[in-house]
């Protein structure tokens, strides 16, 4: 292919030259995906994470950014042209981590395979080898997108260079770079040369940051014009200045991206561009690539979607002429995969979707609807897929100028109840629980969904993006339609009631498509593992438990949350009276600025830490340090305090009752936290403060409905109970098997006291260092904590292992096997991947190693807490028990009691909770409270 000279006329749009920065990519791509380990019993193959992030991201540019050109650059090994100029070049710069350094020639294979030039061109650096391309390309008339984070390629930004960073979905063009960095692109380098580059090691202006450079630009027009009345240049700025003319030459030199670079010996027939026409994937040669590295979704996909001879075409002769973001051509890319998705528009199509549905063994189905909230959600159109690739759309509720006729919402869903409820049609879903409260919301309660693809993910690989389109792209190598392609981002987004039904269609049917294909991925991974594979039903099932409490929701009276707001303002109004006092003028206690000003510029207290920026920190440790010391920083403190309590809770709680059930009704997210544990949010429920009496105080506005009380049963010392079976230390197992109080059995034998003769101050060390230990606490946190000198600590935590030496063999020994597998168990088989747990990184090798030690006893009590819930709803169900369960927080279960079952609870709810421990080699406890609102239960 011929590129047109610029004397040649030509009618067509410019061509355009995409490149990658292929050692920025490099490195997003294996801090993306750390984890992934070597092919099982291959010795010479390294972990396999950038890989398989590279590969994700160069199919996902490829699809989104239309090019006829393309090259994907790496900085090549060994010194470059600036080491010479600068022998403390990126001398600050750790060096390449061995696994990721092992990937890299398997990365220049797979990028090749995927019809992209790879160049790496020794003595220069990618962005001199990027930057001589794009001047070409502007030469010849071409437009040029470059793909990286590095913010240097901004100087290379003009009308016809464009730089997009995909990570941060950010574009730099003239304006933007302008924008951000407050400096056209043609003074980025001269920008750079004043503030200086850490990262490589290359020195600016002392003191001179972004704002002074910006500054000082604008003022005198370019660094040279600057450098030659640097006299003019008054104070500290001025003087550092003139302090660095020598320099700065050589640091602009450092910083200049090159355009002459001599590509004659890596580019065929170079100065031309016909070396790096894009080509199309070598798909024989790719699939041996996948499988030989493990890449099995990969590989699966390439035989699915095999394309017929007569469709193999490059990419530059597919794509259109258009602009640099033309949409992807989603019917040409069903052609070329196969791909049958229909829309459903009249009663002969959706009875002949029906009898698919009918005679198909699992469905995967996925409900559009007009809002993301659960309790306010309401269907607008539904889709459903019985095999990979074959999908149909229903609309039901889209609302636009030109809409074509839908099938009468109610009457598809008559038609449709019986097999929604019917517990023995299986079913499938991405996030069930959210499909299921729209379904309800139309008073259909849908039975037999029988996977989950998120939750499948959460238990497979917790440590991973859940997402639909994260998932298919991971698993399938498929890239899915964006949700701002068809509706817009930001202000400008429409609801999905009013995206035009083709594209509604589309969007749809894929996601109904793509679950059902990730389900034939995960699902025969999870089958044969017994342990995950519980794990996973138990996830199911605790979808169903926290389904029905999400839709109980909780009474909250609003007069008493009123009456606690106005206490709080007032305690806050003579909080600020105190502080204007304690600080001779009045300031704002919200603004950290003028609290730093007023702290450390006014009254000289000690500076703690600083910011990243520099400045002197006032984050809450820094307040409660200074606050041992000094009046003024604890008024600051607890007025913050309290402000976070005012505008999070007392203030709003009462404004988020559902307008049809008055209650709040919170939402549980299953797939989040590492451990297992449930997160609340929407209100967030299980953070209400209760270490303050202000925050306990809030419990109060829980209430139970007339006739009725509520009822909160707690596990005891949950953790420290598993802490003993885990480690399967004598003593430890003796103090929870014989009921004893396992603080002063601690205390006892840390102080060497008989049990009886332990004093309270005794018991309270003891319980903190029984609960640090299992958290990782060091001795520095213990002193910290108790507020005694670190040699102290270290003597108790030293006694403490002597005397419990089961502890320090299960930590010692945990340590162990998670540096060789990469994951530790619960008791129950959940697994807790750490990534970090090999790093060459100090501190997160050391913050691996705590979680390693902690998160079974976490991940395990997570497991007990959803076994109770699912033991306890299941005796609720009984007919005619009217007790309901509404909360769940941390190892707390909370319940609406009519006043005649209150005995009921009291007796059997500590033994259905107690009953789920019974692999546990130490008795479970769980204790009930009763009370007209949740604080007075406890």
């Amino acid at each position: 292919m011929s590129v047109p000279q610029p004397h040649e006329p030509t009618d067509a749009a410019p061509k355009t030259l995409l490149l990658v920065d292929g050692s920025s990519y490099l490195y997003r791509a294996y801090h993306a995906m750390p984890d992934l380990r070597a092919v099982p019993g291959d010795p010479t193959s390294a972990a396999t994470g950038a890989i398989r992030g590279m590969i994700n991201m160069l199919q996902k540019l490829r699809k989104d950014v239309r090019a006829e050109y393309a090259a994907c650059v790496f900085d090549a090994p060994g010194k470059t042209f600036r080491d010479d100029l600068y022998p403390q070049y990126k001398a600050t710069r750790s060096p390449m981590p061995d696994d990721l350094r092992a990937q890299i020639e398997p990365i220049h294979e797979v990028v090749r395979l995927l019809g992209w030039k790879v160049l790496h061109v020794p003595g220069v650096e990618a962005d001199d080898v990027i930057g001589t391309l794009a001047c070409l390309a502007s030469e010849r008339g071409l437009r040029t997108v470059i793909s990286s984070g590095d913010k240097d390629l901004s100087q290379l930004v003009n009308e016809r260079v464009l730089v997009i960073d995909t990570m941060n979905d950010r574009t730099r063009d003239v304006a933007g770079v302008e924008a951000e960095f407050g400096v056209p692109p043609s003074l980025m380098v001269d920008y750079q040369a004043l503030v200086g580059d850490a990262v490589d090691n290359v020195p600016g202006v002392d003191k001179v940051g972004p704002k002074t450079a910006v500054k000082l630009l604008k003022e005198y027009g370019s660094l040279d014009a600057l450098m030659a009345r640097a006299a003019e240049v008054k104070g500290a700025v001025g003087e550092n200045l003139r302090k660095a003319l020598e320099w700065l030459p050589k640091g602009r030199e450092l910083l200049t991206i090159r355009t002459d670079c001599a590509l004659a010996e890596h580019i065929t027939g170079f100065p031309g561009l016909d070396d790096i026409v894009i080509n199309g994937q070598d798909s024989d040669k790719l699939k041996a690539f996948y499988e030989r590295y493990g890449l099995k979704g990969l590989a699966r996909q390439i035989d699915a979607h095999a394309v017929p001879p007569e469709l193999l075409k490059t990419e530059a002769q597919r794509a259109p002429q258009g602009g640099l973001f033309d949409e992807p051509d989603l019917s040409g890319a069903s052609e070329v995969t196969n791909l049958r998705y229909e829309t459903v528009l009249d009663w002969d199509a959706f009875d002949a979707l029906m009898a698919r549905i009918a005679q198909a063994e699992l469905v995967s189905m996925d409900v559009e609807a007009d809002s993301l909230e659960p309790m306010h959600a309401h269907i607008v159109g539904l889709s459903f897929s019985t095999e990979p690739g074959v999908a149909a759309y229903v609309p039901l509720g889209h609302r636009y100028a030109e809409a074509p006729a839908q099938l009468p919402l109610e009457d598809v869903l008559a038609r449709l109840k019986p097999w929604l409820e019917d517990a023995s049609r299986a079913k499938l879903a991405q996030q069930i629980k959210f499909d299921r409260h729209v379904f309800a919301n139309h008073g259909i309660e849908v039975r037999g969904h029988a996977h989950d693809t998120m939750l499948q993910s959460y238990v497979l690989e917790v440590h991973k993006p859940h997402g639909l389109a994260s998932l298919a792209e991971r698993h399938l190598g498929r890239s899915g339609i964006d949700y701002e392609t068809i509706a817009g981002k930001g202000a400008h987004q429409i609801p999905f009631s009013q995206v035009p039904v083709d594209k509604a269609a589309e969007y749809s049917c894929e996601d109904a498509d793509q679950a059902l294909d990730v389900h034939r991925t995960l699902w025969p991974r999870l089958q044969p593992q017994e342990g995950l594979r519980s794990i996973y039903e138990l996830e199911i099932r605790t979808s169903e438990v926290l389904f029905r409490i999400e839709r109980n929701g909780v009474l909250i009276d609003g007069p008493t949350l009123a009456r606690q707001s106005g206490e709080l303002g007032a305690r806050m109004l003579q909080l600020e009276r105190e502080a204007y006092e304690l600080a001779g003028q009045p300031f704002n206690l919200g603004s950290p600025k003028q609290i730093g000003e007023i702290f450390f510029g006014k009254l000289g207290l000690p500076v703690v830490k600083k910011t990243a920026s520099g400045a002197p920190s006032t984050d809450e440790e820094v307040l409660e340090k200074l606050a041992e010391d000094f009046p003024l920083p604890a008024k600051v403190l607890e007025h913050r305090s309290l402000a976070k309590l005012k505008g999070t809770y007392t203030d709003k709680l009462a404004q988020l009752a559902h307008p049809r059930t008055g209650r709040v009704h919170t939402t549980y997210a299953q797939a989040v936290a590492v451990t297992g544990r449930l997160s609340s949010n929407e209100p967030n429920l299980q953070n209400i403060p209760i270490k303050t009496a202000e925050g306990r105080r809030v419990r109060e506005a829980f209430i139970a409905p007339p006739g009725q009380l509520i009822a909160s049963a707690d596990y005891s010392q949950i953790e420290l109970r598993i802490m003993a079976h885990l480690s399967e230390d004598p003593a430890l197992l003796r103090a929870f098997n014989e009921g004893m109080d396992v603080h002063r059995a601690t205390a006892a034998e840390v102080f060497g006291v008989a049990p009886e003769q332990v004093s309270s101050e005794q018991r309270r060390y003891a319980k903190v260092i029984n609960f640090g230990l299992i958290y990782g606490m060091s001795a520095y946190g213990l002193a910290k904590n108790l507020g005694i000198e670190t040699s102290a600590a270290k003597s108790y935590i030293e006694r403490y292992f002597q005397r419990y030496p089961g502890v320090k063999n299960y930590m010692d020994e945990t340590r162990l096997s998670a540096k060789s597998r990469g994951y530790v168990e619960t008791v129950f088989g959940r697994r807790l991947y750490l990534p970090e747990i090999n790093s060459p990184n100090g501190p997160r090798r050391g913050g691996a190693e705590r979680a390693a030690i902690n998160a079974p006893m976490q991940g395990t009590a997570a497991d007990l807490i959803k076994m109770a819930m699912i033991r306890v709803q299941d005796a609720l169900d009984a007919p005619g028990r009217g007790t309901r369960m509404i909360m769940q927080v941390h190892d707390e279960l909370v319940f609406e009691v009519p006043q005649g079952e209150v005995e009921w609870v009291r007796a059997e709810i500590p033994r259905l909770m107690a009953g789920v421990g019974e692999r546990l080699s130490v008795p479970l406890v769980a204790e009930v409270g009763v009370g007209p609102n949740w604080d007075e239960a406890h």
